[in-house]
């Protein structure tokens, strides 16, 4: 009887073993947020590897939002860990975006589904003093939304930070970030979808209408409520800014 050949194992890259400490160190919890990395010398001796396989190894973590290097000296240079779940998240959407592998369709509808839950998860959150500031925070919003002279890029920002800020009230961690990269992943489509200025004028006064509305609904501690009207305002924008 003859074995079947076993198949060829792929050498791990140099820059992987890195990856893998650094991660069992912070399961470990023998790296915590704010501490410095060791430096490039440290963690290629350490690893027996290249100081370059550490550098590509550090750019992968920045990009993945799990640390921020700057140069200098001092505690704050380097490497630090950071822990900004969003950041690497957005960027690998955004690149599945502009390959075609994923949809800006299927990303609103996951912004749909997130959203609306959150709202309806909101009012077993018994954290009062969170609800009170992000209640407080997003009223804020809402105000300089309504600002007449507010240009499309501020708007935008603002909405963003508004949506997300909502749905931090559901206590999810793990949503809030996946809102966050989903906002991130398909802010240049929204941006250029609107053709003229004349056209978002028009949008951004049913926009503000409907964020008031969904605002109220929140602070009323209506889920359900503010969950139909989330639906309905994402999806009614996807659709104007669609044919436009």
């Amino acid at each position: 009887m003859t074995s079947k050949p076993s198949t060829p194992q792929v050498p791990a890259r140099a820059y992987e073993t890195v990856l893998n400490s650094i991660e069992a160190d912070l399961r470990a919890g023998r790296i915590k947020l704010g501490d410095q990395l060791p430096g490039e010398r440290t963690l290629a001796e350490t690893h027996g590897i290249s100081r370059a396989s550490v550098r590509d190894a550090i750019r992968i973590l920045d990009a993945m939002g799990v640390v921020r290097t700057s140069t200098g000296s001092g505690p704050n240079s380097g490497a630090v860990v950071i822990s900004e779940p969003a950041i690497g998240l957005s960027a690998t959407l955004r690149l599945h975006v502009a390959s075609r592998q994923l949809s800006v369709e299927d990303i609103v509808e996951s912004r749909i589904l997130l959203e609306t839950w959150a709202a309806e998860s909101a009012g077993r959150n018994t954290d009062v003093e969170h609800r009170t500031r992000v209640l407080h925070e997003t009223a804020e919003l809402l105000r300089a939304m309504d600002a007449p002279d507010l240009d499309r890029g501020q708007f935008h920002d603002l909405d963003a930070r508004f949506h997300v800020l909502l749905s931090s009230l559901a206590g999810n961690a793990v949503i809030e970030a996946m809102m966050e990269s989903l906002r991130l992943s398909i802010t240049d489509y929204v941006s250029d979808s609107v053709a003229s200025d004349g056209s978002w004028s028009k949008l951004a006064e049913t926009l503000r209408a409907q964020h008031h509305g969904i605002h109220e609904a929140v602070s009323a501690g209506d889920g359900s409520r503010a969950a139909e009207l989330l639906r309905e305002h994402i999806q009614w924008f996807y659709a104007e800014t669609q044919g436009t």
